[in-house]
């Protein structure tokens, strides 16, 4: 007798042979692939999928992928059911002496209790079936671990285990039962006849059902005078649940031993039945086949919506993406033309500028020829040094407090655009880092890059003066005064107005002076070029800030196509195990 509901066909058995693993190798794969699609943003619908995906990534670490990897191991007896219905003393019965405590006390089973042939001992170590269960020799009530207990009288090619109550008052009892049965060849389902129409133990069993797992009923605890009308009933209800191939066993109620069993009689028929398949091992193949087809079946079935809900977020992160970077890339354009239209040459900045141009003297002094008016020179370069340096001072405070204004109102406007959707509210919330102002040390690193611009008009400077630099005129104005002669220039823009014109005027005319019209231009040219990439580089730090929330849920572009085609694919080798009529193994 077949103990599935429902006799396996060509279509439940996915096996390519028994020396193929190519099942396993994609299975194993559609478990990396479901790994790779976490569902971070609460989306419309996404709690049930969420729940739905770790379920699923559940049942292949602690069923498909184990049993899989070792086809041949013993099958998997979970004893599971309702609260009182007598499940571990049917356990005790069974095996034939006290493995697992009975009792009246609720919660009673805690730690699940795992009793298999000495034989077998080696297929349940910690690498195999339930790995995240810590492996006990004792009786724990550490509901982490599960006890392993050898007892030679299980037959070998058998294992039973003694679930938590499905309806346990413990939550992380009912968590572990369902974890348990998930992980079962076959369920050995126990209820009684004060509980067998309860709700919780059916909506386990449409679980069963919905995978095609191997079950078994045992209606228990029932007086010997009425087991005969609830079994009626109960098979009845079985066959309208799509349980009417399922075995029905009855164990009448009978006085427990103090070691905790039933007499032997009560539970002989289950055991026979048990120890029967133990010794067909045509059998056991056809239950554990009919149970991972089922598994294998479902998983693959559920990952079609776990990778539409992937696309989504990962659509979804796109948008909020896409949304900083319209914010910073305008504001990225904002700044780079501010550096170079005049923006700046106000306030302190053109002060401290037409202090060092004065009212042309300068100019002209350079512009006389030296030997003649050496007098007149010096006198109208005495104290200008000091002056580019205050010059220098206002360009970095300036461009400093440009970057900042610029990103303040950015990350203002990228955070309302994110706060616009629920789950953008909830990345900017998932981050240490304040999205909704600039970022932390933003003005020290636009001094530095300012700094490093003003250097580096120095190097320009140098390098287009040539022969120029042994001149009076360029050892008179220095290095450092032509530089930020330089900055002015470039900060200006082609056409300066208002009371800035004249002294920008003034500062090209210095620039031609010494180093020619045409190295003025180029180095003028290089000036701006150099500062509007250090400025998309201080703005596109400010950019990757709103990356880093996204980043955080390692969502990947393709995760919703990759756990499209691995679905598929071990689809395809069910199927096509199914075409063949195989009916092999894995």
């Amino acid at each position: 007798m077949t103990p599935g509901h429902q006799a396996p066909t060509g279509a439940d058995l996915p096996g390519v042979g028994p020396d193929d693993g190519r099942m396993l190798t994609e299975v194993v794969r559609l478990h990396g692939a479901l790994k790779a699609a976490p569902l971070p943003l609460d989306l419309p619908g996404v709690s049930a999928l969420r729940i739905g995906r770790d379920h699923v990534i559940e049942q292949l670490e602690d069923y498909v992928i184990p049993r899989l990897t070792e086809i041949e191991a013993p099958m998997l007896v979970v004893v599971g059911g309702s609260t009182g219905a007598g499940k571990s003393t049917l356990v005790n019965t069974l095996v034939g002496h006290k493995v697992t405590t009975p009792g009246l006390l609720r919660p009673t089973t805690k730690s699940p209790v795992l009793v298999h042939h000495p034989d077998d001992a080696r297929w349940f170590g910690a690498d195999r079936l339930l790995p995240e269960l810590a492996r006990v020799q004792q009786a724990t009530d550490d509901q982490s671990a599960i006890q392993l207990v050898a007892s030679p009288q299980v037959p070998r090619g058998l294992a039973i285990l003694d679930a938590p109550d499905v309806d346990s008052v413990d939550e992380r009892n009912r968590e572990l039962a369902a974890q348990l049965l998930a992980a079962a060849d076959l369920w050995l389902f126990v209820t009684s006849a004060a509980r067998y129409s309860d709700q919780v133990p059916w909506d386990h069993l449409k679980v069963a059902v919905d995978r095609n797992t191997a079950v078994a009923l045992v209606l228990s605890r029932t007086p010997a005078d009425d087991v005969a009308t609830v079994s009626v009933h109960l098979a009845r209800m079985m066959a309208a649940r799509g349980l009417k191939d399922s075995p029905l066993f009855a164990v009448a109620q009978g006085v427990v031993s103090d070691e905790g069993l039933l007499p032997t009689s009560y539970a002989a028929e289950i055991r026979g039945w048990l120890e029967a398949l133990a010794a067909d091992a045509a059998a056991r193949r056809e239950v554990v086949n009919q149970t991972v087809a089922g598994a294998v079946r479902t998983v693959t079935r559920k990952a079609f919506p776990i990778a539409d809900a992937a696309g989504l977020q990962v659509a979804a992160v796109g948008d909020l993406l896409a949304a900083a970077d319209k914010v910073y890339d305008d504001a990225q354009a904002g700044l780079v033309a501010a550096g170079s239209d005049g923006t700046l040459l106000r306030g302190d900045l053109l002060a401290r500028w037409q202090e060092f141009v004065g009212s042309g003297e300068l100019v002209r002094s350079l512009e006389a020829k030296v030997g003649f008016v050496r007098e007149r020179l010096v006198n109208a370069i005495k104290g200008k040094p000091q002056q580019a340096e205050r010059v220098a001072v206002s360009i970095e405070m300036a461009v400093e407090a440009l970057v900042v204004d610029h990103a303040e109102r950015a990350a203002e406007k990228a955070a309302g655009e994110w706060r616009a959707e629920e789950y953008g509210a909830a990345l900017l919330a998932s981050t240490d880092d304040d999205l909704t102002r600039a970022g932390r040390g933003l003005r020290n690193r636009a001094t530095q890059e300012v700094r490093g611009w003003l250097d580096e008009l120095q190097e320009f400077v140098r390098h287009e003066a040539g022969d120029a630099r042994h001149s009076a005129r360029f050892l008179a104005l220095g290095v450092r005064g032509l530089s930020v002669a330089l900055a002015v220039v470039a900060l200006a823009g082609d056409e300066p107005q208002g009371q800035a014109a004249e002294s920008v005027r003034l500062g090209r005319s210095l620039l031609d002076t010494i180093l020619g019209a045409g190295a003025a231009g180029r180095v003028v040219d290089q000036a701006r070029g150099t500062l509007a990439r250090r400025l998309t580089t201080l703005m596109g730090a400010e950019r990757a800030r709103y990356l880093a929330p996204a980043a955080q849920w390692e969502l990947k572009p393709d995760a919703a196509d990759q756990l499209r085609q691995a679905a598929r694919r071990v689809d395809d080798l069910r199927f096509a195990a199914a075409k063949k009529g195989t009916g092999g193994h894995l």
